[in-house]
């Protein structure tokens, strides 16, 4: 029999949490982002279940001609814009919208020759200070799109960058807020400025929402507040099951490193799952899983291809037993990807897309 190690995506999760997000902003439009190949969830697994949405957003060309090819004839949204010049003749082809956020992409838009203007979203660095024009440099570079007749219709967008937080205690996303008003003061065109945790806490009037980790499960102010909070529901399990058993007595050791000793008389299991199928190396001693829907930890080091979990209180657990490493278990049980990801001192988007090609997946239509 092959490895018991399953992911499995569900499809039924991600139409429910889109419909949140639109819950969240009734009066927007919904793009869907699938970049990172849909934060691991495969593009193809995931286009189903998120059809409903009014746009794709991504990053990669490669993406968005996947997503042509599954039937997508709406809005595809390029994230993070052309790379280079010539990265503008497949836009015109397959009909992509796509941000603007420095002067030498306009530049290629002034040299590109086209029979159809491009539509383009051109992003504000109100903050966040990765990608986008300053506010002070912003107004004209809106004016030097405008006059140009490869541009048809500039949408104005920005990024927040504590939406998820209170990094800026009660200011939050005030100052990056107001920062975009100003410079955006009577320009005409859409705005986008909400990702998953604006729209969820904030629901600013926008025209178009960017709903990321949200449709994937995952609460993005966690721990402040969890998917169920929101009520968003797990759209990957990652499962595998007890394949070998050891009885420790005081004072034994577990795995590399011997970095967990058992202070009493101890039952362990043996997981089939390693750092090799995506589980986080770091996540040390104590890290929740479920054994048959029940919840219990994990013991000493993550290793290539297995871990080790706690059985002692669970006589009836054994080999074969399923464990449920994040996601959706038996009986109804839920083990959320972001309070694996915490005790591993990471977010749960590391997680989803570090999944790895060894490990097969399983898509489920069922609710």
């Amino acid at each position: 029999m092959p490895r018991p190690i399953e992911a499995i995506i569900h499809v039924q999760a991600l139409t429910h949490n889109l419909a949140q997000a639109r819950n969240a902003a009734p009066d927007a439009k919904v793009w869907a982002v699938i970049k990172a190949n849909a934060y691991g969830h495969g593009i193809e697994n995931s286009y189903p279940g998120l059809r409903a949405a009014d746009g794709f957003a991504l990053l990669d060309l490669d993406e968005a001609q996947l997503l042509r090819k599954l039937g997508w004839r709406g809005p595809i949204l390029l994230l993070e814009g052309a790379f280079e010049s010539r990265d503008l003749e497949l836009c015109s082809r397959l009909k992509l919208w796509h941000a603007v956020h420095c002067e030498q992409q306009i530049d290629w838009l002034a040299m590109h020759k086209t029979h159809e203007p491009h539509r383009v979203f051109l992003k504000l660095n109100s903050g966040m200070n990765r990608l986008g024009f300053t506010p002070q440099a912003f107004r004209a570079a809106w004016t030097r799109l405008n006059a140009l007749p490869q541009v048809d219709e500039i949408s104005l967008m920005t990024h927040f960058s504590d939406a998820d937080g209170l990094r800026f205690g009660a200011d939050g996303i005030a100052h990056q807020l107001a920062s975009f008003e100003a410079a955006a003061a009577d320009l005409p065109g859409e705005r986008s400025l909400s990702n998953s945790a604006a729209t969820l806490r904030y629901r600013l009037r926008s025209d178009w929402v960017r709903a990321g980790v949200m449709v994937y499960g995952s609460a993005p102010d966690y721990p402040g507040n969890d998917p169920a909070h929101w009520d968003l529901r797990p759209a990957m399990t990652l499962r595998s099951r007890v394949i070998g058993m050891q009885n420790l007595q005081p004072g034994d050791s577990v795995g590399y490193g011997s970095s967990f000793c058992a202070s009493q008389a101890m039952r362990i299991g043996i997981v089939a799952c390693g750092y090799a199928d995506g589980y986080p190396r770091h996540a040390g001693s104590g890290t929740p899983v479920l054994v048959n829907g029940q919840r219990t930890t994990t013991v000493g080091r993550v290793s290539m291809d297995m871990l080790v979990v706690d059985l002692t209180d669970m006589p009836q657990a054994g080999l074969g037993s399923e464990v449920t490493l994040w996601g959706c278990g038996p009986k109804g049980a839920i083990l959320p990807i972001d309070a694996v990801a915490q005790a591993a001192g990471t977010i749960s988007y590391e997680l989803m897309c570090a999944l790895a090609k060894r490990v097969p997946v399983t898509v489920e239509n069922r609710a």
